[in-house]
């Protein structure tokens, strides 16, 4: 765009490094970046297709983020060290659910650019999509994979709300470009940090494992309104009551009705059970994976 959010961070004193996909811009933020000595840098990429899997050499806007994060001297840390960088940025409107999905296998995979460490999103996102981050169980046509997975994976803050007002928005037609959702609120575009959690990669649960873990939760929400046990049994697993005994879930908890962190839980169980036939997943986890990226 035409630089604002970049001017508000290099005003606050920040050292900011820019990526511009389109072309139309970048010949005034390249001015700005001259007349500037070296609080910023600016580079013809966008964010949302860093990491394509295509092969061959990337074209821009496509970016390496290996590349990237060689050129900004930023360093690879422990998952548990400090933030090793802060993003701010824009969802496209476009398939934004599918950037956020992106984002998040990135996340539990320590993929892309968590292959650094916990690196801190500062989104702004639809109101929709934030209120579907943020669902509490119980909520069936709210509380989703995704919920469970963002809640579970990162520490989700709100830190401004603005009307859609306030924006360009309207199309030719006259009508608003930002279309209302029906059963969820759509009136702001809102700015959320997402900063993954310390405690994540504990117990079972590991990125080589990850992909395991969000394919469970996304077939677990096909039937939201399912009971966890009928799940079980569906996984081939002959001694669920047992398990959830052990787990204090009630046997007939719903899959809405669990917490993210019971997800957690059940999971790191069933990898320890010897009766769980993980293989079940093997073919669905690689096709879920490759849809997503």
């Amino acid at each position: 765009g035409p630089g604002i959010l970049t001017q508000s961070l290099l005003d606050a004193g920040f050292r900011v490094v820019a990526l511009e996909s389109n072309s139309d811009f970048l010949i005034d933020l390249q001015s700005l970046e001259s007349s500037l000595d070296g609080q910023l840098k600016v580079i013809h990429g966008d964010f949302f297709r860093m990491d394509p899997m295509a092969k061959g050499a990337l074209k821009p806007p496509a970016v390496s983020s290996e590349k990237l994060f060689e050129t900004l001297g930023v360093a690879a840390v422990p998952w548990r060290a400090d933030v090793p960088l802060k993003v701010f940025g824009i969802v496209p409107q476009q398939l934004e659910r599918n950037r956020l999905w992106r984002l998040l296998f990135a996340m539990y995979e320590c993929s892309s650019i968590y292959r650094y460490g916990r690196v801190e999103l500062n989104l702004f996102i639809s109101e929709k999509e934030y209120t579907v981050l943020t669902a509490k169980p119980g909520k069936s046509k709210i509380y989703q994979a995704l919920t469970v997975l963002a809640q579970l994976g990162y520490e989700i803050e709100l830190l401004h709300k603005e009307p859609w007002s306030s924006f360009a928005t309207n199309l030719k037609n006259g009508g608003l470009a930002i279309p209302k959702a029906g059963r969820l609120p759509n009136d702001h575009f809102c700015l959320v940090r997402l900063t993954p959690q310390q405690n994540l990669f504990t117990g079972g649960l590991k990125p080589s494992n990850a992909s395991t873990f969000i394919f469970m939760v996304k077939q677990s929400f096909a039937k939201p309104k399912s009971k966890l046990t009928d799940r079980l049994n569906s996984w081939s697993l002959d001694n669920s009551d047992t398990l959830l005994k052990a787990l204090e879930i009630p046997k007939n908890a719903s899959m809405c009705n669990l917490y993210p962190e019971d997800y957690k839980r059940l999971f790191e169980a069933l990898q320890n059970s010897d009766l769980f036939a993980e293989t079940f997943f093997h073919d669905e986890v690689l096709a879920s994976t490759r849809t997503m990226n």
